[in-house]
């Protein structure tokens, strides 16, 4: 199966390399703003790629499946809709685009043109948590009732991704930029219906984050139309190292990071049991489970069915959650998900 790139930034080059580690997946074909050189782009890839500076050359080619979606977040529209519209399959960098009309949009277009999307919520891939929800689907921890996922990640001027990531056009909101893998992460976890959500919104004083556009640490907490409630933390201006927080709480145990107690299996509770995961410790990009996520994608074309995990009509109930905490620390107060 052949894969075309659109973008050439840091991110695509995770997602080659990913894509050519699949057997039966080759990168044959890379459109970026900016002129390449195809024996060089084939020689660094270890795959005969093809390169292009306008889009619609790219999808002009029929012996093209899928597209995979690298773009700047404000492009991912318009780069999305052409490629269903083309035909092609599509693997779509997160943010899915910067307003909810936009993920409507393409939602849309994707379910005219009858074409599969994978939204790189990655780390839903990660041993982290499949670990993590393996325990919760095993009932170890019982009815779970509360329930946080934070992400700390300080992107300053030493992060690749800062040079575009403190604009409003591109980086957005702290949530949209990166955190939209916790809330991401924390809907996973408790499954259900989000009723409402209360944000709120702060920045740092340090001068490597004065560029930012746009508040860069939030906090949202959750309220479920079944009564739960949780709460996940977006913080990029953070000077430490990269932690994926996980604490949850349940009728019959606890889970915090990769650590457990269950009444279900009788550990100590005066002390954490261990669990075997490799924590999410680092925002590049070459760190992250695309691989697993992108194999999961063409086992469920294959069937012709939409992928586990990360479809875009899963990710785009996070999406109506994110924007809703988004309006919400903007506006002062809660919003309910039926606005």
């Amino acid at each position: 199966m052949k894969i075309g790139i659109i973008g050439y930034g840091w991110v695509a080059g995770a997602h080659i390399d990913a894509l050519n580690a699949i057997e039966g997946v080759e990168v044959t074909a890379i459109c970026s703003s900016r002129p390449q050189n195809d024996t060089e782009l084939s020689a660094k890839h270890g795959s005969a790629i093809t390169s292009y500076t306008e889009i619609d050359d790219l999808l002009a080619r029929d012996d093209i499946a899928v597209v995979s979606i690298c773009s700047y977040p404000s492009q991912h529209k318009a780069h999305a809709v052409a490629a269903a519209k083309a035909g092609k399959h599509l693997i779509l960098e997160k943010p899915l685009a910067l307003s909810l009309d936009d993920c409507t949009t393409i939602r849309e277009a994707v379910r005219a043109a009858n074409v599969r999307c994978c939204v790189c919520f990655e780390c839903r891939y990660s041993s982290q948590f499949l670990a993590t929800k393996a325990v919760i689907d095993q009932g170890l921890l019982g009815d779970l009732h509360y329930a946080e996922v934070d992400y700390y990640h300080g992107i300053g001027p030493w992060y690749g991704q800062y040079r575009w990531n403190t604009s409003k056009e591109n980086g957005g909101s702290s949530l949209l930029s990166a955190g939209c893998h916790a809330l991401d992460a924390l809907l996973l976890c408790m499954g259900g219906e989000v009723e409402e959500v209360t944000s709120y919104a702060t920045t740092s004083k340090n001068k490597d984050f004065a560029k930012y556009e746009y508040p860069t640490t939030t906090t949202t907490i959750l309220k479920l139309t079944d009564g739960r409630i949780g709460k996940a933390t977006s913080c990029i201006d953070c000077l430490q190292p990269y932690y994926f927080h996980t604490h949850l709480v349940g009728s019959e145990g606890s889970l915090l990071d990769d650590k457990f107690h269950s009444t279900k299996l009788t550990t100590n509770k005066a002390q954490w049991s261990a669990l075997s995961m490799k924590m999410l410790d680092s925002g590049d990009v070459s760190d992250h489970p695309y691989q697993t996520q992108f194999e999961a994608f063409f086992a469920a074309l294959e069937k012709g069915e939409e992928m586990p995990l990360t479809s875009l009509e899963e990710a785009y109930k996070t999406f109506e959650v994110l924007f809703a905490a988004d309006r919400s620390a903007e506006e002062g107060r809660s919003v309910k998900l039926r606005e």
